[in-house]
């Protein structure tokens, strides 16, 4: 004989899963977060500022040009 209520097997192992994607996702997080905190104690130097400000946001100086290269890697 099977009864099916909140203590059911099917329940539980739903529970579960939810508590696995929930663990992956905190795991997730606490990566991103360690590597956002060396980031900004990266970002203290100066010098790693202006080279992230170049790289990311394409930031220069009054007296520079930049110019933007893009190769087409897909094959036709």
């Amino acid at each position: 004989m099977l009864f099916f209520d909140e203590n059911s097997y099917l329940i539980h192992r739903k529970f579960d899963n939810e508590v696995q994607d929930l663990e992956r996702t905190i795991s997730f997080y606490k990566k991103k977060i360690a590597e956002d905190k060396a980031t900004i104690e990266k970002l203290q130097d100066s010098l790693q500022l202006e080279q992230f400000a170049r790289e990311k946001y394409l930031m220069k100086k009054d007296n520079e040009e930049i110019y933007l290269i893009e190769f087409n890697t897909s094959e036709k």
